[in-house]
């Protein structure tokens, strides 16, 4: 008899410990942003004279070109959400304060530049303790890295939309991101649109959870902005 409460127990605790394991996953069916470490210009051997390179001298004298076009400003109010889970359950957030521009040049949205920066104070979460927790050092650090910010370098055009690539910072570490967008103009309003998510440890951020209701690695990022033209 206490054999079969022995099994009945290690039965019971293995598919209570299943199910709990099989929390759903916010990421799942949800595109992957394409994630690599930004380029770097190659080294070039030094002059042993000056100490600078041939590159360093050409770099000196040059100036990237400003992009011109019509600019679109994100207005007051403009938010990015996120969401995040772990094993026993999701949790949705959102950083309320995103100010920046889209620059689009002759009208072509496939020219455009995207610059936005996120005031990583306005992080909210769905609990009011985790909000303050996603702000600690164990998450954004918000007192070393109090911004975030994203610039597009490439808008590809894709057949359902186009495809971003750009460098996000974020906790301080910066990596060249490529995600799917839907980008419109509409008069004087553009409007952005797209849901992909990160791996969270691509940017250092690492905190675990606790040992029996870890974090999942991946947080899904999800926008929908206008940018009013002249705003």
């Amino acid at each position: 008899m206490k054999t079969r409460s022995i099994l009945f127990s290690v039965l019971l605790s293995t598919s209570l410990l299943g199910a709990v394991g099989c929390a759903k996953n916010p990421a799942d069916g949800v595109p992957k942003a394409a994630v690599q470490t930004p380029a770097t210009t190659a080294s070039t051997p030094a002059d042993p004279m000056t100490g600078a390179s041939p590159t360093d001298v050409a770099m000196s004298t040059e100036t990237p070109a400003p992009v011109t076009g019509e600019v679109y400003t994100f207005p007051e109010g403009a938010e990015v959400a996120f969401r995040g889970s772990k094993v026993t359950g999701e949790h949705d957030g959102k950083f309320e304060k995103v100010t920046g521009n889209v620059t689009v040049p002759a009208a072509d949205l496939a020219q455009a530049v995207i610059d936005l920066e996120i005031d990583m104070a306005s992080t909210v979460a769905d609990d009011e303790k985790l909000t303050g927790h996603l702000k600690s050092p164990d998450f954004f650090d918000v007192a070393s890295h109090p911004t975030s910010r994203f610039k597009s370098t490439q808008v590809a055009k894709k057949d359902d939309g186009y495809e971003v690539t750009g460098d996000l910072t974020l906790h301080g570490v910066t990596k060249t991101i490529s995600f799917p967008a839907v980008i419109s103009l509409d008069g004087d309003t553009l409007s952005t649109k797209s849901e992909f998510y990160i791996n969270r440890k691509d940017f250092n951020i690492v905190y675990p959870g606790k040992p029996d209701d870890l974090i999942r690695d991946e947080v899904v990022i999800k926008f929908d902005l206008k940018a009013n033209k002249g705003a």
